[in-house]
């Protein structure tokens, strides 16, 4: 398959690494790195018939305004988030610029680092077309199995919500609370993500699988997730803007909690550790008041 990369941070770099096994790979970004052998321009990275968008989830719509070209591109989604502004999953982002049917979503647990190294894992690639999701499946190297399914909310769903699980885990493990309290932080999140994305139009097993529980057990619980640091930083009373400036990347959960948080003011819906880490990052609550409430609540 000949793909372009769209976006060389991390995670970027290493789908880059892991599709470049079986495949001709170009990598592009708004900024040229010199240290990629294979980078290419935007314009030249649009003539791909496959492309992989790891744009960040803030960011992806204007990125599709200024830069997309349609020409019959099939794209597969690599990042997670949800639309602060809008309140849209990356699907229906995607959706305002090229037909469900020529989009898939990647989820799963997949820190960049493990897989840079080729560490084994296994990823799960969603999509209305079972022949694209077959195909990108297909496209990963032989240490990523790849599943296949067409639960599209329930991955972009799950890839989003797991980030802001991970920043309470932090919390948890910054604040020395104990496994058990992780565990029990954990378990609770995966119950207020599948209430989350039942709402949203889910299946409730999706968050049974790698793209929910896999993905969320992983990033809620280690220094590699960029968002459990986040949480790390909350603990020791670091304000966000230190936080962020400290960690260098972007952190998806802090603007994923402001969107669940106006999705549940909107909707009515009971999601109580969401609004808690949204409580600390926007509105300054201490961790450990946060903690005490979810206890009493």
């Amino acid at each position: 398959m000949k793909m372009a990369i769209i976006g060389a941070g991390k995670w970027g770099r290493a789908l880059n690494h892991a599709f470049a096994q079986k495949n001709d790979v170009v990598i592009t970004s708004r900024h040229r790195h010199e240290d990629l052998d294979d980078f290419v321009s935007i314009e030249e990275a649009m003539n791909r018939e496959y492309l992989v968008m790891v744009i960040p989830a803030q960011f992806a719509r204007r990125w599709m305004e200024e830069h997309f070209v349609d020409r019959g591109q099939k794209v597969l989604v690599a990042a997670k988030g949800i639309e602060i502004a809008t309140g849209a999953l990356l699907n229906e982002v995607f959706e305002a610029f090229l037909p469900p049917e020529r989009l898939a979503f990647l989820s799963g647990p997949s820190f960049a680092k493990e897989v840079m190294e080729s560490l084994p894992t296994a990823l799960v690639v969603s999509s209305l077309s079972h022949d694209l999701a077959e195909r990108y499946a297909a496209a990963l190297p032989d240490f990523i199995k790849g599943y296949v399914d067409d639960d599209v909310a329930g991955a972009e769903v799950g890839g989003a919500y797991k980030n802001v699980i991970a920043i309470a885990g932090g919390v948890c493990d910054g604040l020395k609370l104990g496994n058990n309290a992780r565990a029990a932080m954990i378990s609770r999140g995966l119950v207020e993500m599948a209430r989350f994305g039942v709402h949203m139009g889910a299946r409730a097993e999706t968050f049974l699988s790698l793209g929910g529980a896999g993905d969320l057990f992983l990033t809620a619980s280690s220094r590699l997730s960029r968002n459990y640091r986040v949480g790390i930083g909350l603990s020791q009373g670091k304000r966000l803007e230190e936080i962020l400036e400290e960690l260098g990347e972007v952190a998806e959960g802090v603007g994923t909690a402001r969107a669940l948080y106006r999705i549940a003011e909107r909707d009515g819906l009971y999601l109580p550790i969401a609004r808690e880490v949204y409580a600390m990052l926007e509105e300054g609550k201490s961790p450990q008041k946060s903690v005490g409430d979810l206890l009493q609540g």
